[in-house]
Order: structure tokens, then sequence, then C-alpha cells
């Protein structure tokens, strides 16, 4: 699991030895080698014992910690043009022979903050980065916030980090999630965010459901070939349900060698049907069920990884984490899975209700805030849980083109303001139109910890220890960070 940490003094002070503190957040880990880099030298060590030994006096420092997911990735940070840069993520479409921070090093060279400006404006690709200049950091994220990023200050520093932990390490006990799109210059006063590429909500344009299910799938197609183009083979998050069944459809279309994991608690129903579905689809299922007590002993990882003591956030991620886990143990390096449809196209049934209640402007203004917000909600705690296991998230849905796309369709292309509707409606046609059969396209949604039993199963774990499910995972969490950070 790749780490990227920085950090600024407000008094000038030399800031090396935090951003060490910072990169050993979380460890231990099975990162190959650890590096800190102030604007003019990068220094790099198989452990950040020997990293101390080398003295870099700046007070203005950024560090990475490398594990290696695919064959072209190498150690960072990479020196600019009086500048050094950090960057995790991939540049889309993908390539095999290119090393993606290079790629972007090279736009980012010179002229700083205009080119970083630029570079999310018109780079495709799930990144963020962070510049260490001589009296300021330049940082930058893609649109939808697919790489983790936050930042805070207290009277001593402003850092950012790729792990809230780190963050705590040094003192620094209230962050937030840096905005997707945006580009940051931070110095000793302070940050200053300016916007470079960010969704908007505009007004649904006229069109025909088949025509919009047509456009869809071709946005997706592209979008799911960017993100195999550089694999021969990758593991699809698998639930039989309308969106893995898509992914993982168009996944094989690709030429991709595609794996489906389903992971389970016992005696669920979603797995025989996952398992028919896998055969419909003609791919190979690796299917794995769990126990209670398999749902106890994964609770503090989890936790550890998601950084907060939310029951659906741990319910949603207890799942994630085993897929993650058996992706890995199979040799796969890519994870590929459907989340964000359901921001986009209205999967939610809270959507329908306040429909019904509010009115259409109304669930408008949810559903774009929610898509605007599924980075913080969603997308990084998936990212960190399956980057403890070395397994990379890619989201096909989840891209700037097709959140435009979808923003832009009229509600009822998505829901209907009636009890029984099935939501995502232009999903639905799209499945149909690629041939998915009606035990994918006509099944109602159930979200993940309801389908594998991970509610449930939380639930009696928290009942048996006479508390909510709520107060069972503060209790953990703070056993897990009492010494870090105080919780809330």
């Amino acid at each position: 699991m790749s780490k990227m940490v920085a950090v600024v003094s407000k008094t000038g002070e030399n800031v090396t030895e935090t951003a060490i503190a910072m990169l050993e957040a979380g460890m231990p880990g099975d990162s190959e080698c650890y590096a800190i880099a102030s604007p003019a030298m990068i220094e790099m060590a198989e452990s950040t014992g020997t990293l101390r030994l080398r003295r870099i006096q700046s007070p203005t420092v950024i560090g990475y910690s490398f594990s290696r997911i695919l064959p072209r990735d190498r150690p960072q940070p990479l020196k600019l043009t009086n500048a050094t840069v950090t960057f995790d993520g991939r540049i889309y479409p993908a390539n095999a022979k290119n090393f993606d921070a290079e790629v972007a090093a090279r736009k980012l060279k010179t002229n700083h903050e205009d080119n970083a400006k630029v570079f999310i404006k018109e780079t495709k690709g799930d990144y963020a980065f962070i510049i260490a200049e001589t009296e300021r950091l330049v940082a930058g994220r893609d649109s939808i916030g697919m790489r983790p990023l936050y930042f805070g200050e207290n009277q001593n520093f402003i850092a950012l980090a790729s792990e809230r932990k780190a963050l705590w390490t040094i003192g620094v006990e209230k962050s937030d999630s840096f905005p997707p799109g945006h580009l940051a210059l931070i110095d000793g006063r302070g940050f200053k965010f300016t916007p470079a590429r960010t969704l908007v909500s505009p007004r649904p344009r006229p069109i025909s459901m088949q025509d919009a299910s047509e456009k869809l799938q071709k946005h997706l197609q592209k979008s799911v070939r960017e993100r195999v183009s550089d694999l021969k083979e990758c593991a699809v998050a698998f639930s039989g349900g309308l969106d893995s069944s898509i992914i993982a459809f168009l996944t094989k279309n690709c030429g991709v060698d595609a794996h489906l994991i389903h992971v389970s608690l016992e005696n669920q129903p979603e797995t025989e049907h996952a398992k028919k579905v896998a055969d419909e689809l003609r791919l190979p299922i690796h299917s794995y069920v769990y126990t209670e007590e398999d749902v106890q002993n994964t609770v503090a990882n989890v936790l550890r990884l998601i950084e907060r003591p939310d029951p659906v956030q741990t319910s949603i991620g207890i799942p994630i984490y085993w897929a993650a886990k058996r992706a890995s143990d199979l040799g796969f390096a890519v994870m590929l899975a459907g989340q964000g449809a359901d921001e986009l196209f209205a999967g939610y049934r809270r959507y329908v209700d306040d429909y019904m209640q509010s009115g259409s402007q109304k669930v408008q203004e949810i559903i774009f805030n929610d898509i605007t917000k599924m980075y913080e909600n969603n997308i990084e705690r998936d990212t960190k849980i399956c980057s403890s296991h070395n397994v990379e998230l890619r989201l096909p849905f989840a891209t700037f083109q097709i959140a435009k796309f979808a923003l832009g369709l009229p509600l009822n292309f998505k829901i209907e303001p009636k009890t029984d509707t099935k939501r995502k409606l232009v999903v639905r046609q799209l499945a149909t139109n690629l041939g998915l059969r009606k035990r994918v396209t006509d099944r109602p949604k159930r979200a993940v910890q309801y389908a594998t039993g991970v509610n449930n199963a939380l639930k009696n774990i928290a009942r048996n220890e006479g508390l909510s499910v709520k107060g069972y995972l503060h209790e953990a969490f703070g056993k897990i960070f009492k010494e870090i950070v105080s919780y809330e």
C-alpha cells in the first residue's frame, strides 16, 4: 500500500522528522522502500530508520512509501525543475509500458502551478499529486476523487496525506478530504484552493430512453476499455447484480481474462444467484462463504483502514475487504467494481422516497450532492481497503465523463415517483441492450451490507457485547487509535 505525505512548517523549521513520522503511521506494512524529498533533493531507503540518517534539512518536505502493484511501477518522488513531485494513481488510457508518475512528471516539470491546473483539466485518470517547491506545496486531485488525499493543520504544521492517521500522528486531529478537481497552493499561511475541473448540475437534455442507454453503453465501454488496456487479467467484485454484471460482461468483451470474486455470509440467497449469472456470462467465479466470527475478526482491520467508526461504512467495508483479500490471494493486482452507479443513476431506495415526498427538483439536488460527495462516502473507503491488500481498485462507472452524462439525463430515466419503480432504469435498459437476462435486468437492488448478511452479523455481535452497533464500533475504534487521536 503506497502512501503520500507532505508537510510545511509554519515557522520555517526543518520538517523532515515530521514527514518520516507520518510515513510510519499505520506501519508495519509491506513497502519496498521509503522516500523523503525537499525541493532540491530526494533520499530513498529500505527503512525509515535509514532515512533519518540522511539529514535532509527543509521546511517543505514530501514523502512516499512504495509498494509495487504493477510491473511498471517505480519508487518516488521524482525530480522536476527546481522542485520534486510525488504522484499516486493512473492515467488513462492505461499503457503497460508507461510509468504513470513519469508521464505526470513530464507534464508538471516546469511552471508547476499553471501546468498542474492544465493537467487536472485535461488528464483522464485516477490520481493525486503533491509538488514540493522551495516555499510551498502545489497539490491536485482528479475530478472524481479516486485516490484518497486529506489535509489539515495545527499550530506548527500544514500537512497533506493519503491517510488520516498520518495527520493524526503529528497532532492534526481535524482533517478534511481534498476537494476533487481542485488545485491547492499550500504554504505556512494556509491553503488556497482553485477549481480546475469540477462537476456542475446542468438542465436535463431531451433524449429518448433508447438513445440514452446506447450513449451510456458507449461511455461505459470506453471507460472499461481504458481501465483494462494495460492488463491481461483482472478480478471483478461480483454480486450478480446489475452493475457488477455489466462490468463483468464489458471486461470480458475487451479480451481480458476476468475472474469474478463473490463473498457472502452463510445461507445468503445471493450466492446461488451470483453463480447462475456467472454461468450465463461464461466467466469463472470464485465464491467465498464467511461466518459471524469472520465478521468479528475483520472489524478492527476495516476500522483501521477506513479511519471512521461508522456503522454503514464498516458494514460495507467488510465484504470489500474480503473481496480484495481474495483477489490478492489469487494473484490479481487490479479489481474492477460497479461502485458509483447508484449515485449516478439513482439506485438507492431513499431517492424514490425523496421524489414522492419532495418532488423532482429536490431529489435532483440530493442526487447531485451525493455524486459530488461519493468520493468521501464510498470511493476513499474502498480504495484504501483494496490498497491494503496491494490490489488496485478501478471503477468504470466513476468517471467525469459518465458523471457529466448522468447529470444531464431526465430524472425519469433513473427513477419514477412510485413505490415499485426498479430504479436505475437507463442502466437496466443498457443491460437489456447487451443481452443480459431478466434475472439481472429485473433484479431489485439490495445493498451489499444486507445482501451479504454483514449488517445483521454486526448487530448480533454488538448485541452480544451489550452494545449498539455504533457503540461497539466506537469502542473498537478507540482501542485502535487511542494513542494518536480522540474521536467524538
